[in-house]
C-alpha cells in the first residue's frame, strides 16, 4: 500500500511552477547566508557559542522556566502552561473572552499553527486575522505554510496578485511587488485599528529578566503586541534561554541564517505591560508555554538537541530534499529536516516515522545549522527507533514501523555474515547467477542502471586492468 506522504510526494514532483519557485527561492537565500558569514572562523565562532547557549537552555529546562515564570509574574506577565496544542487553544481562548475580543490580530507564529489555532477559534466564532504579510497570503489562498519563515515562498508574483484581485476588488489592482505590499499595509492598517486582542510568537525569553524577545522585518508583530489593549504570546517551552546576554549572539546566528540580514528591520523586548504615565502598548500581556511533547523528547540524551531549534530555517533551505517538494508534501507544520526529526517525536513514530526516510542524510543541514544539531544522526536514531522492539525505549510509537518479515530478513543476513563459509558459498551462487536478473528493476532503473549491467562493466574494466574477478 502506498502510505499518503509518499503520495503527497508524487504530488508535489509533479508540481513543476511551485518546485520552480522553491528552487529560486532557496538558491536567493543560499546565497544571502553565505554572504552573511564572509569570515568561516567567525562563523564557527558563533556556532559554538550557539551550541553552549541553546545546550544549557535545554540541560536546565526546568528550573530556567520556574525563573522565567517567576520573572515575568513580577513584571506584571500572566503565565500559564499548556501540556498540550488543545490546553493552549482553550487558554487562549478564554482570555479572549474575558476580555470580550471577537477577533484576534496574529502575529507570525509557528506555535500557533503547531496549535491549530485559527481553525479552531474559527469553530469558536471569533476571527483570526494575520498580519504578517506571507501569512495573509497562505491564509487568502486557504493554504497551510510551507516554509517555517516565508510561508508564501511557493507562490509567485502572478499568484499573489490574482489572490489580492479576487479578495480585494475595491483596491486598485496590483502587479508590481511594490504595489502589492502597499495593498495589503493600506487593507491590514484598516484591520489593526479599533482590534483589542494580539497574538505573537516569542523567539527567545529570557529567564533573568522576564523579557520576551520578538524579531520581524514588517513591524506587524509590533503592532500586534503594542495597539491592542491585550497581546497574548505562545511560546514552546524550549525556548526559554538564562540571560540578557545571550540574546545577541543568538540574534546574529538567527538573521543572518534565516535571511542573510545582519539584522532583522524590528527587534522587540516585550518585558510587560503598560506602565503608568507610558502612552501605549497593551494593558494585559499573557503568556503561555507550551510543551506539546517537548518534556519528554528533552529526557532522551541525544535526541534532546532537537530542541536546540531557533527555527532559522537555514537546513531547510540547503536541503535537497526540501527544495525539491516543498513544505506542503511533508504534510505537517515543519517541514524538512528540522520537521523529520521534530514531527515524529511530538506525534509518535506510528503517525510521522516515515518523515526520518524522507532525507538523503547528504549532511548540508548539520553543516549549516548555527546551534549544530546533528540532524543527521537523529534521522539514522529515528529511523533505528521505528523499528526498535525494546519496551524500555523513551521514543514515542518505537517499534511501530517493524515488520516482521523485514526483521526476520535482517537476522538472516546478520548470521549469514557470522559465518564466513556459509557467506562466501552464498556470494559465489549469487555471482553465478547474476545472469538471471532481469534488466528492468522498478523503480530502481526508472532513474538508474540495474546492478547487474553495472557490475558487468566493472568486470570488464578490472579484468582489462589486469585483476582477478573475485567476485
Amino acid at each position: 500500500m502506498t502510505s499518503e506522504f509518499r503520495l503527497a510526494i508524487g504530488a508535489a514532483l509533479g508540481r513543476e511552477r511551485v518546485r520552480t519557485n522553491i528552487r529560486k527561492a532557496m538558491d536567493g537565500l543560499v546565497s544571502k547566508r553565505a554572504a552573511a558569514f564572509p569570515d568561516a572562523d567567525e562563523r564557527e565562532r558563533l556556532r559554538d557559542q550557539g551550541e553552549a547557549i541553546r545546550g544549557e537552555s535545554v540541560a536546565r529546562l526546568p528550573e530556567l522556566l520556574e525563573e522565567l515564570e517567576r520573572s515575568c509574574t513580577r513584571n506584571g506577565i500572566q503565565v500559564h502552561w499548556a501540556e498540550t496544542g488543545e490546553d493552549a487553544n482553550r487558554l487562549v481562548l478564554d482570555i479572549l473572552r474575558h476580555a470580550g475580543a471577537t477577533a484576534l490580530l496574529k502575529g507570525k507564529s509557528m506555535v500557533s499553527e503547531e496549535m491549530g489555532l485559527n481553525e479552531f477559534l474559527k469553530h469558536q466564532g471569533i476571527e483570526a486575522v494575520e498580519t504578517d504579510l506571507g501569512e495573509l497570503i497562505i491564509q487568502l489562498a486557504g493554504e497551510a505554510p510551507s516554509h517555517i519563515i516565508a510561508p508564501a515562498i511557493h507562490k509567485d508574483r502572478a499568484e499573489v496578485a490574482a489572490l489580492f484581485r479576487e479578495h480585494y476588488p475595491d483596491e486598485p489592482p496590483a502587479e508590481r511587488i511594490e504595489e502589492m505590499t502597499a495593498l495589503a499595509r493600506r487593507v491590514m492598517r484598516k484591520r489593526f485599528r479599533g482590534m483589542t486582542a494580539g497574538l505573537s510568537g516569542v523567539n527567545f525569553a529570557v529567564a533573568e529578566t522576564g523579557t520576551l524577545c520578538l524579531v520581524e522585518n514588517e513591524g506587524n508583530g509590533r503592532l500586534c503586541t503594542t495597539l491592542p489593549d491585550l497581546h497574548i504570546a505562545v511560546m514552546g517551552i524550549e525556548k526559554v534561554i538564562a540571560r540578557l546576554d545571550q540574546v545577541p549572539p543568538l540574534l546574529t546566528l538567527l538573521t543572518r541564517s534565516a535571511t542573510g540580514q545582519p539584522i532583522t528591520t524590528y527587534v522587540n523586548f516585550i518585558s510587560g505591560p503598560r506602565r503608568p504615565g507610558e502612552q501605549d502598548g497593551p494593558r494585559a500581556v499573557h503568556l503561555i508555554l507550551l510543551d506539546n511533547g517537548r518534556s519528554r523528547i528533552r529526557l532522551d540524551p541525544e535526541l534532546s538537541a532537537t530542541l536546540r531549534c531557533i527555527r532559522c530555517a537555514a537546513c531547510m533551505n540547503h536541503c535537497p530534499v526540501y527544495t525539491r517538494l516543498g513544505g506542503h508534501a511533508y504534510g505537517t507544520v515543519y517541514p524538512g529536516p528540522i520537521g523529520s526529526i521534530l514531527e515524529p517525536q511530538i506525534h509518535g513514530l506510528a503517525e510521522r516515522g516515515e518523515m526520518a526516510e524522507a532525507s538523503s542524510l547528504c549532511g548540508a543541514c548539520a553543516e549549516v545549522c548555527p546551534v549544530r544539531i546533528p540532524i543527521p544522526r537523529l534521522l539514522n536514531r529515528l529511523r533505528f527507533e521505528a523499528v526498535n522492539a525494546q519496551a524500555d525505549s523513551p521514543t514515542l510509537g518505537h517499534g511501530s514501523r517493524r515488520l516482521a518479515g523485514q526483521a526476520g530478513l535482517w537476522r538472516l543476513w546478520a548470521w549469514t555474515c557470522a559465518h564466513p563459509r556459509i557467506y562466501r558459498t552464498l556470494t559465489r551462487l549469487m555471482t553465478a547467477l547474476r545472469q538471471l536478473q532481469p534488466s528492468r528493476i522498478k523503480p530502481w532503473t526508472d532513474t538508474r542502471e540495474a546492478p547487474r549491467i553495472a557490475n558487468q562493466d566493472l568486470h570488464r574494466q578490472a579484468r582489462a586492468a589486469g585483476f582477478t574477478d573475485r567476485l
